[in-house]
């Protein structure tokens, strides 16, 4: 069914900036947008169906780009603790940080993480998401880093929503490999993702890049893998300490690289020549108390592209609203309101190999897009909290709770 979408304002993102259709009208048909531009130049054409969007402000649907979201367990006891004085060294020597939802991920069985996740996604998704990463890493195993990647394929297969899977067995070193790290990363290379990917669960390989995980040397075999298995990769780097992880994933031409407080200008350079988009995560700064910012002077000057995502993840950043991540972005990170819904729409599609299909309102995209009842785009990121009247569509069909 050919659908006119009209009486709306659009901020389409398609420069990478708002760029704003005043009274504009947006044709779909099967999915896609066939139209989009100002209503009066819109050309004779058969619709079959017209929807009056009340005068509203149309971006595309949101896009949150990295996200833990499948786990077992709860960590908000270990937050009450780092909140009395007890350090993670502390709580980590009693079993706790990313040991404690290892064991519930594993204890848990693929129905009981299915039906926690859903609960979290769907927080998301009244958040305007209609686009989702969700990685795995909590499983440490191939058994359980499958049930993971299964129920990232089984919420994009029962939820209107586009859910894409990355591989981050490479996360933390599992108990059983206790002081072995370079036989995990073989045991990732040579058994764990040759199955995952066979078995078409993976769209993309992570790990994580820092002094506490895995070095710049181990994390090279593992993109070395993914890059025979055909799968593009992203990493976890430079949230701690500058190790370069950033550029090693410029020169596996990866999709993004990750937090990057301690990214430098020479990072910043490789990620610009390699197109790998910067993924700032405001919410793990924020819950960490971290003060060392992102090099955003560096990343402007050389162009590299920024996303925003919630990093939604039991221990650092459990955030449950991705709106509430654009105001971060703004408030500690110093970005322009413009900037971040960049970060969320047309950036964030590019973070996840998707740029050429969403992120944006294009002729030839997908029609994935919410109509907001606000003011001006910029009160996404000035509100804090609570849920905006919206109408969401995805493909071409409106949502409905």
């Amino acid at each position: 069914m050919k659908t006119l979408w009209r009486h709306c304002h659009v901020a389409s993102m398609a420069q990478g900036n708002y760029s704003i259709i005043e009274d504009a009208a947006i044709v779909s048909e099967a999915g896609r947008i066939v139209w989009i531009g100002p209503r009066q130049s819109l050309p004779e054409l058969a619709v079959e169906r017209q929807v009056d969007l009340g005068g509203a402000w149309v971006t595309p649907g949101l896009i949150d780009c990295h996200t833990h979201t499948v786990f077992g367990g709860n960590r908000s006891g270990e937050f009450e603790q780092r909140l009395q004085g007890v350090s993670y060294a502390e709580i980590a020597a009693q079993g706790g940080g990313i040991a404690s939802t290892v064991r519930a991920t594993r204890a848990a069985s693929e129905d009981e993480l299915y039906a926690s996740a859903l609960r979290r996604v769907r927080a998301l998704m009244r958040d305007g998401v209609t686009t989702l990463e969700i990685k795995s890493g909590y499983g440490l195993d191939l058994d359980n880093e499958r049930k993971m990647l299964k129920v990232a394929r089984r919420l994009g297969a029962t939820l209107p929503l586009t859910v894409r899977a990355t591989c981050l067995a490479a996360h933390a070193l599992p108990p059983e490999y206790k002081e072995r790290s370079d036989d995990y990363i073989t045991h990732i290379c040579d058994v764990m993702l040759p199955a995952l990917a066979a078995e078409g669960l993976v769209d993309a390989v992570d790990a994580f890049c820092e002094y506490l995980a895995f070095s710049p040397e181990q994390v090279e075999r593992v993109f070395i893998k993914a890059r025979e298995l055909g799968l593009p990769v992203k990493l976890h780097a430079e949230q701690l300490s500058s190790l370069a992880g950033s550029s090693l994933a410029a020169r596996y031409h990866g999709l993004s690289a990750d937090h990057l407080e301690f990214m430098t200008e020479d990072d910043a350079i490789a990620m610009a020549a390699a197109g790998t988009v910067a993924v700032l995560l405001p919410g793990a700064f924020y819950y960490l108390r971290e003060t060392q910012l992102p090099p955003m002077d560096a990343l402007r000057k050389h162009g590299v592209k920024i996303a925003i995502a919630s990093d939604l993840n039991p221990g650092t950043s459990p955030a449950l609203s991705l709106r509430l991540m654009l105001n971060m972005a703004c408030t500690l990170f110093r970005m322009t309101p413009e900037e971040a819904l960049a970060g969320v729409t047309v950036h964030a599609a590019t973070a996840l190999g998707l740029g050429d299909s969403h992120g944006s309102l294009e002729v030839g995209k997908v029609a994935d897009f919410v109509a907001w009842d606000i003011e001006r785009p910029a009160d996404l990121a000035y509100w804090l909290g609570g849920e905006l009247d919206k109408r969401v569509v995805r493909h071409g069909v409106e949502l409905t709770d």
